[in-house]
């Protein structure tokens, strides 16, 4: 967040313990700074959060950022260490909760990029990390009963992948997080749909000239692009002897070609952790 907290390219977006907790940030009023300003979203919770809760509050406020700001690319961080039973964690999501999330970005057929994150109980991350891959490939339908392997001892007493929650309090009443959740959903109205941006190629119009690509010079005589109507003395010009350079084929930028010889790209990647 700290690194994308000036600037409307990237946005991030972030569902976490809140309070006297590490790292003590990620307030609901932290939501970027200058051209950045409403988009970093924060979402602080407290303990015991549960599968219905996140649920209410994950969907609404994904659904409204890419309706809003409308990424080209999303890269999801899964932490483990909201899963019940977690050594550091104070949240209590089953695996099927916690895997929810990961379903309900992939449901938007965007390129996703999907990362691990925290996670203190050994014998739960690779459960969580492997029923998520799962997921993302549309296998979500495995087997309980684990296969034996090299690390089945790891796995007792019951040797199953998923995981049984606890009974711990859930301390997010149900208006605290309405509230929040719509304090977040007012402050993503404000969001520029489509913050795009023309990706400046040297072409004479261009106010930029990128590095690497030759500046563009006044004179005709010395400009590779100039199509001058200067002749030398005693030829004559027609328009099959001329090179029209603006049907020339150009090198665009990244890869995007225009007739025109301009570039055209919009991306815009969102970040998401729990």
């Amino acid at each position: 967040e700290e690194a994308f907290y000036t600037t409307n390219r990237v946005m991030t977006v972030s569902f976490h313990k809140f309070g006297e907790y590490f790292p003590g940030t990620g307030d609901v009023l932290d939501f970027g700074y200058n051209e950045g300003k409403n988009y970093a979203i924060n979402f602080p919770l407290n303990d015991g959060m549960n599968d219905e809760s996140y649920k209410s509050i994950f969907r609404p406020i994904i659904q409204s950022i890419m309706e809003r700001y409308a990424p080209g690319a999303v890269v999801l961080q899964c932490g483990a260490d909201s899963l019940s039973g977690d050594r550091l964690g104070c949240f209590n999501l089953s695996l099927k909760g916690h895997a929810d999330c990961v379903e309900f970005v992939r449901s938007f057929n965007i390129p996703l990029l999907v990362l691990g994150g925290g996670g203190y109980t050994l014998r739960n991350v690779p459960r969580c990390w492997t029923y998520e891959t799962a997921v993302l490939l549309g296998e979500k339908d495995l087997k309980d009963a684990l296969p034996y392997n090299d690390y089945f001892e790891y796995f007792g007493p019951d040797y199953r992948l998923h995981l049984p929650v606890s009974n711990m309090e859930n301390l997010n009443s149900k208006e605290y997080l309405e509230r929040t959740k719509n304090q977040l959903l007012d402050i993503l109205r404000e969001v520029e749909p489509v913050p795009g941006t023309q990706i400046q190629t040297g072409q004479v119009e261009s106010s930029l000239t990128p590095k690497g690509l030759p500046a563009v010079l006044d004179d005709q005589d010395n400009n590779p692009y100039s199509t001058g109507g200067n002749t030398q003395e005693g030829e004559e010009e027609t328009s099959g002897d001329r090179m029209d350079v603006e049907k020339e084929d150009k090198p665009a930028v990244g890869g995007f070609h225009h007739e025109d010889g301009t570039a055209k790209r919009k991306e815009h990647p969102a970040e998401f952790a729990s």
